[in-house]
């Protein structure tokens, strides 16, 4: 059975982080693992405490994943300071992994930078030249572009632009703010959409967590990073049809108040 690696933060309710990514392996066929950056107490309704675990212990978990049970497929997911970047970069470097996946989880849907120019400069030049295939949202690829975007025109000259500038492939999400869910792959030897449905469903948190580890887990199992982007599209879109609705809250759990407030534990560290 083929494995792959979550490097991500935890989400207690289950719905996102570590937890949705682990879900997401399982059930698309691979054996899955994890290295936790960080733990939060969290449900439906919001966030209510974290903590942050050191460089060390980081390295810990991924040494302990990689001498024992090697991943055929890796994907980074939170991470909200550039110590916890530069150690990730520096033993997936040791083991010469590959089929990473980088999820940049840099902006809320808002807008709001959610981590420190610091920790963006470290992934810009750590995690995305040794990507795979990097999976920002609309927001992150604006960022990372320095491209305002406004169709789907501007999509494609974004992840060109990214792509060009880091060396690396990128699956551009559209998502509510561009169209119907579909996406843009660009990188050396890609330029394809991948077309999708939107899905009336409120219950949307954790859909980029669940993407990027569906992907690695294909990309574990030996399929092209085409066949990968297409099966892990097919997947999400099912889960999200299934209109699964559970506890109290009324909307997705706020990421952005969660990265923040680990942005400034990072900083007072």
């Amino acid at each position: 059975m083929k494995t792959a690696l979550s490097i991500a933060g935890s989400d207690s309710s289950g719905g996102a982080g570590i937890q949705a990514d682990l879900k997401a392996m399982t059930l698309n066929g691979v054996y899955a693992m994890s290295a936790i950056t960080a733990l939060t107490a969290q449900n439906t309704t919001g966030v209510r405490a974290i903590e942050e675990v050191s460089p060390q212990f980081l390295a810990h978990q991924i040494d302990a994943v990689f001498e024992d049970i090697r991943p055929d497929a890796v994907k980074i997911g939170m991470v909200a300071s550039s110590a916890l970047i530069h150690q990730i970069s520096e033993r997936l470097a040791f083991y010469q992994t590959q089929n990473i996946v980088v999820d940049p989880v840099m902006v809320a849907t808002s807008g709001a930078k959610l981590i420190s120019d610091e920790a963006i400069e470290a992934l810009k030049s750590k995690l995305l030249p040794i990507a795979t295939v990097i999976t920002p949202n609309i927001e992150e690829a604006e960022l990372l572009a320095d491209y305002s975007i406004k169709n789907e025109q501007d999509m494609m000259k974004a992840a060109q632009i990214i792509s060009e500038k880091y060396q690396c492939n990128v699956l551009c999400k559209g998502g509510h703010r561009i169209n119907d869910a579909n996406d843009y792959l660009y990188g050396e030897g890609f330029d394809q959409w991948f077309y999708g449905q939107r899905i009336d469903n409120p219950n949307t948190h954790g859909t980029g967590c669940t993407l990027s580890s569906a992907i690695a887990a294909y990309l574990a199992q030996g399929f092209s990073l085409v066949e990968s982007i297409r099966q892990a599209k097919d997947y999400l879109s099912g889960a999200l049809a299934d209109g699964l609705d559970i506890g109290q809250g009324s909307g997705p759990m706020n990421h952005a108040f969660l990265l923040k407030q680990l942005n400034t534990q990072a900083n007072q560290g």
